[in-house]
Formats: C-alpha cells, sequence, structure tokens
C-alpha cells in the first residue's frame, strides 16, 4: 500500500528546478483537480448558509457592504449598538422585527457575517494556489483565461449579493425575488464551472473499458442539468415569495390541483414571478419533470453500463433525485422547518453536482470512442 501510495504522488508532481542543486516539487493535473473540488465543496457551503440566512430572516442584518473591513465583525458594545442602530432604520425591523433586542440581532447579525466571510474565504482559497499552480506550471498557460474567468465569477457573486441586499434596504421589508434568483443562479453556474474543470484535470483519456453512449442520451443528461438549474431558481422565487408558506398539503394544493387565482396580476405572465401560489405550483410541476427525466436516463445507464464512473454518477443522480422529491414534500408539510429546507437545499445542489458529473461522462466517453 505504500509503495502505491508513494507512485501515485509521484505521478501527481513534477521537479521544477529553483537553484542549482535544488528542485520544488510541483503540483501536477491531480492536485489542481482536487483544490477545484475543494472550492467547489465551499461554495455548496456557501449556498446552504446563503438559504439558512434567508430562513433566520438574516439577509439584511448588515445594511452595509465593505468587501475588506467588513470581514471584522462588531468588537465593542459601542459598535454593536451602532450596527443595530442602521438596521432599526430599514423597513424589515419595523415592519417584522419591530421590538427586538440587541441580543436578537446579534442572532441574525452574525448568519448573514458568516455567510460574507465564506465567500472572502473562498475568493482566497481558490486566488493563492491559482498563483502557485500557474507559477509551478500545474496551470497552462492556455488554461489561465478560464481559470480567471471562475474567478471572475466568484467575484460576480459577491457584487450580485450586495445588489440582492440593496433591494430590501429602502422600500421592501425583504430582498427582491428576482435579484434573490440571480444571486443564486451566479453561484450554481460557478459551482457547476468549477466541478467541470475539476473533472478535466482529474480524469484520464483512457478508452479501456469504456463502452460508446448515443448523442440521445449525451443530450438528456445535458437537459437534465438545464432542468435542475431552471427548478433551483424557481426554489429561489418560492423562497423570495414565502410560498412555500402556503398550500402545505400534497399531492392537492388546498382542495384544488391548482392555485386559487393563478393568473390575478396583469399581464398575465408576471403570475409565474409574483404569484406565490402559481410559483409553489411551477416548482412541483418541474420537480415531476425532473423526476420523470432522471430515473429513467439513470436506470438506462445503468444498463448498459458503459463504464463504471458513469454508472456510478447515475446511481447518485437516482438516489438523489428520489431524496430531493420526498425532502420538498416534507419541507412544504412541515411549513418550511429549517432543518428541513436547509437539506432540502443542499440536497438540490448536491444533485446538480451529480448531473453535471454524468454529463461530463457521457461526454467523455462519446469522444472517447468517437
Amino acid at each position: 500500500m505504500d509503495g502505491f501510495c508513494a507512485g501515485r504522488y509521484q505521478a501527481a508532481m513534477t521537479d521544477i528546478p529553483v537553484s542549482r542543486g535544488f528542485s520544488l516539487r510541483a503540483p501536477g493535473r491531480t492536485a489542481v483537480g482536487v483544490w477545484l473540488l475543494v472550492v467547489a465543496a465551499m461554495v455548496i457551503a456557501m449556498v446552504v448558509v446563503g438559504g439558512l440566512t434567508r430562513l433566520t430572516g438574516s439577509g439584511l442584518s448588515i445594511t452595509e457592504w465593505d468587501p475588506i473591513l467588513g470581514a471584522i465583525p462588531p468588537l465593542s458594545d459601542s459598535v454593536w449598538q451602532d450596527a443595530f442602530h442602521k438596521y432599526q432604520q430599514i423597513p424589515q425591523y419595523s415592519d417584522l422585527n419591530a421590538g427586538m433586542t440587541l441580543d436578537g440581532f446579534k442572532a441574525i447579525y452574525w448568519w448573514e457575517w458568516t455567510h460574507r466571510l465564506l465567500g472572502r474565504t473562498i475568493g482566497l482559497v481558490f486566488f493563492v494556489p491559482f498563483v502557485w499552480f500557474a507559477w509551478t506550471g500545474a496551470i497552462a498557460r492556455k488554461e489561465w483565461p478560464r481559470m480567471i474567468v471562475l474567478f471572475g465569477l466568484g467575484g460576480l457573486q459577491g457584487a450580485v449579493g450586495w445588489w440582492m441586499v440593496e433591494s430590501g434596504l429602502e422600500v421592501r421589508d425583504s430582498v427582491s425575488q428576482y435579484r434573490l434568483a440571480i444571486h443564486l443562479g451566479v453561484a450554481v453556474l460557478l459551482l457547476g464551472a468549477l466541478l467541470w474543470t475539476a473533472l478535466e484535470y482529474l480524469r484520464s483519456t483512457d478508452a479501456r473499458g469504456t463502452k460508446p453512449v448515443s448523442v440521445t442520451l449525451r443530450a438528456w443528461s445535458v437537459a437534465l442539468v438545464g432542468l435542475i438549474y431552471v427548478q433551483m431558481l424557481l426554489g429561489a422565487l418560492v423562497a423570495g415569495l414565502h410560498a412555500g408558506l402556503i398550500y402545505n398539503n400534497w399531492p392537492m394544493m388546498g382542495w384544488h390541483w391548482l392555485p386559487e387565482g393563478p393568473f390575478f396580476n396583469t399581464p398575465w405572465w408576471i403570475n409565474f414571478f409574483e404569484n406565490p401560489g402559481l410559483a409553489q405550483f411551477d416548482h412541483r410541476m418541474v420537480a415531476y419533470a425532473v423526476l420523470l427525466i432522471a430515473l429513467p436516463l439513470a436506470w438506462r445507464i445503468r444498463q448498459l453500463q458503459p463504464a463504471k464512473r458513469a454508472v456510478d454518477a447515475a446511481g447518485f443522480v437516482f438516489v438523489l433525485t428520489i431524496t430531493q422529491v420526498l425532502l420538498g414534500i416534507v419541507t412544504l408539510r412541515t411549513h418550511v422547518y429549517i432543518p428541513v429546507a436547509m437539506l432540502h437545499q443542499l440536497t438540490a445542489a448536491l444533485l446538480f453536482c451529480s448531473a453535471v458529473w454524468l454529463a461530463f461522462e457521457l461526454r467523455r466517453l462519446y469522444a472517447l470512442n468517437a
């Protein structure tokens, strides 16, 4: 076992000459792939903590955006009082939290501060190793632009997050559901791009033991990724409209299959984004669509056995799809009980990752056997 581990380590490293008589062990492609997976895992944590700030009503507790000094939390009673006073000036306090104590404010403040600190940490965990990998040659110069785009997506995510918070500071007592969906959408795009890039670094071009897959299967796997992405955006709309707090039975909505007055707003199409009942209905319907695509696709791949990694990815898609649908029903039935809702959001991110993994493996198999 020791010899095997040593061989794996040496295969992932190359010698970089630093000075005469001395060389520095530089990381290889495997190390880059593992680093990107770590960053992707941190993005998943960011999504979950962001969901918790929403569920606990913490997202507007910090009313200023200071990318550098904002990493330092209040360290004295006077600073705490100043932060609380600023929160008392926004509509959320007067409409929803009038009479809140300083201790109550601290409870929501720490959630939002943790969310922002995690975002800053992700930036550092990406940037510092990237500089090292680029300098040692583990990331080739031709691959630098892609990494810069990934870093830029992370920065964009921070800017969109503040843009979202701004929407709840002056008139509304919560953030705009549109900006919430965009904020989540950028995070999920970043997550998918990180995972795909990591897999390209980790997977070999060896075609031994693989079987070809059809263009149709590849297309369905890509469609599944897109549908899960749309479903996550619809989940953000449901959260932004507090639509999970109504129609808490299943499979019907109240005593009907459709929400009452689904198109009472004009123009009619605006109801898909601003009518809580219709937003929840859409979220339910797309969940069924994900179920109807994911399960047959995963089952078919397990029948074909094109490659072990593809079968493994299909297995994750199968299990996580069923788990996510069940968690969605339980979240609804428990009136958005926070621990269940948190698991629902975490499973959504994991399901998206497993679908991206499956799409990657099928694309790789198609290319290897073309």
